[in-house]
């Protein structure tokens, strides 16, 4: 599944909606293959990182959901690639 799918499952329902409206824009640049520009990935992967950690400070997203989620942002746009 998805990254940005596993988020919206693992937000509450009740708050699923809102969510959605601002993951648009950080898949628009991370999703988007014709943006090439590293530091502008890195920049939008690190406040995909924010949110989902200001997600789950207000508990809107559980911590084993967070931590899972963290480490696929990580993995998937910030990880050195060899």
């Amino acid at each position: 599944m998805r990254t940005f799918d596993l988020i919206r499952d693992a937000v509450l329902p009740d708050f699923r909606e809102r969510v959605a409206d601002y993951l648009v824009q950080y898949e628009s640049v991370l999703l988007d293959k014709e943006i090439t520009d590293p530091q502008l990935i890195k920049d939008t992967a690190n406040q995909l990182r924010g949110y989902l950690r200001g997600l789950n400070t207000t508990r809107v997203l559980g911590m084993a959901y967070w931590e899972e989620l963290d480490r696929r942002v990580v993995d998937t746009w910030l990880a050195p690639k060899p």
